[in-house]
């Protein structure tokens, strides 16, 4: 073996630099939770990509690769990091996922990551339990909401055509209802199916931000008048932009009257399923056929891990039929374990062990906790935005995503939405804050998401003293 072939695999090298890592790791967790740090340092995009290609180690020292990364990340862990839907992972799911990466157990099928594989298991029975489902129920884990809004859609499909799609393609026009505010991702997965924009069948929201089930049928006839069969809905838990939660119930019941397929697309909040104080936002997920729930979301844990659940334990060995003899014999068991027949991905990477870690360390108490007091957090936060004269709240939020805007005397129309577009700037350059905006009936607004547990009280009222302050200039 070549000596630099040699070098790269040396245990003890590996030895010296992890604990190098893990010194340096403890670190950034210390000062990102305390916020001795700033939450970004902003570089340009032009000036980011100038360093990284006139970067060089000292020494050769991959330490200092370690610090540069850091410095030139956002940091989740900071308490005023409050934009976008992804969580500060719990330190023990992240040396988990060290450890995952380095033993590098593909999971297609049984053999390449044995583990994984019933740990995996183990964490879908409870997910099932916890939605509600009978013991029918079933699922995998997927790499992120994307890729599971997929896979859902792609099991809708498949089980509302007589024809065999993998041999004959598709051969009607399908359509699915789904929320105007609707993730894109739902948009972006019919779209890669054919289905087209006349199969995409968007639904008003209300004054809440939630689907007007009351418009449902109306819809729906329309669509068949159009010759599009519709084959399911999807209901918002919640909606990315707003927070809020789709009325479950409603779209469930009306599902079973037409016999269409119910998917719930709960990837930030289906982790209220843990929560007690907020479980019944999800009333009604039991009755769907199929439901997305994101780890990296609410539960946790590093991206990605997403949950795709089915009611019918069936369903999740049909979507994806295909032969691969080299993987597999001709079965007729449902070989839960053998990944490849299940999901779209055929290399795997061990993304239960990771959620696994932070269940078996510290139980579903955790998961509990982080929620509701998330959650508790959006609500709090909303009371102190309506207290102060020049703020608008959005709306009453249903989960931990609030949206509002700065007002200002004399400033009207356009001018208000270009007034806190430039104070999203601003925050955005200055590092001491996190936060992003949205576009909420043609207007601009500024959105938080309340994901880190070290958010408190005293920084929301700081956030807001800055927003007026920036403002006010």
């Amino acid at each position: 073996m070549e000596n630099r072939l040699k070098d790269t695999y040396n245990p003890g090298n590996f030895n010296s630099i992890g604990h190098e890592l893990i010194d340096l790791l403890t670190k950034y967790l210390k000062d990102s939770t305390e916020g001795n740090i700033p939450v970004m340092n902003w570089k340009e995009p032009s000036d980011q990509l100038k360093f990284w290609k006139d970067f060089t180690l000292e020494n050769n020292n991959p330490i200092e690769l370690f610090k540069a990364i850091i410095d030139n990340s956002i940091h989740i862990h900071h308490p005023k990091y409050m934009g976008h839907q992804l969580c500060p992972p719990a330190p023990i799911s992240a040396l988990t996922g060290l450890l995952g990466e380095l033993i590098n157990n593909g999971m297609a099928i049984y053999e390449m990551g044995a583990a994984a594989t019933a740990i995996e298991k183990v964490i879908i029975d409870l997910l099932a339990k916890k939605i509600g489902y009978d013991d029918n129920g079933d699922g995998y884990i997927t790499s992120g909401g994307t890729i599971g809004n997929l896979t859902a859609m792609l099991a809708a499909r498949q089980n509302a055509v007589d024809s065999d799609i993998w041999e004959d393609g598709l051969t009607e026009n399908l359509g699915v209802m789904v929320s105007s505010e609707a993730h894109y991702s739902v948009d972006r997965a019919l779209r890669i199916m054919g289905f087209g924009s006349k199969g995409i069948i968007k639904i008003p929201v209300g004054d809440n931000f939630s689907i007007r089930t009351e418009l449902l049928d109306q819809y729906y006839k329309q669509a068949e008048k159009n010759g599009v069969k519709v084959i399911a809905v999807v209901g918002c838990a919640p909606s990315t932009s707003t927070g809020m939660y789709d009325d479950l119930v409603a779209i469930g019941n009306f599902c079973k009257q037409k016999e269409l397929w119910f998917h719930v697309d709960g990837a930030h909040g289906g982790g209220a399923i843990f929560s007690k104080k907020y479980k019944h936002l999800l009333s009604g997920i039991e009755k769907a056929d199929s439901v997305v729930i994101d780890g990296h979301k609410m539960l946790m844990t590093p991206a990605l891990l997403t949950f795709v659940m089915f009611r019918q334990k069936e369903v999740s060995y049909s979507t994806f039929s295909q032969k691969a003899q080299y993987l597999w014999e001709k079965n007729q068991d449902e070989e839960w374990f053998n990944m490849a027949r299940r999901t779209i991905e055929c290399t795997k990477l061990m993304m239960s062990i990771k959620f696994y870690s932070i269940l078996i360390t510290q139980g579903e108490e955790v998961f509990d906790q982080s929620v509701t007091h998330l959650y508790d957090l959006g609500k709090e936060f909303a009371k102190k935005i309506k207290e102060r004269d020049n703020f608008e709240l959005a709306l009453e939020p249903d989960s931990n995503i609030v949206c509002f805007r700065f007002i200002k005397p004399g400033v009207t129309g356009v001018d208000v939405d270009n007034l806190n577009s430039k104070i999203r700037s601003k925050l955005l350059k200055d590092g001491e804050f996190y936060i992003v905006q949205t576009i909420l009936n043609d207007r601009v607004y500024l959105r938080t998401t309340l994901i880190n547990p070290f958010t408190n009280s005293q920084i929301l009222d700081e956030l807001l003293d800055e927003i007026e302050r920036l403002g006010g200039n």
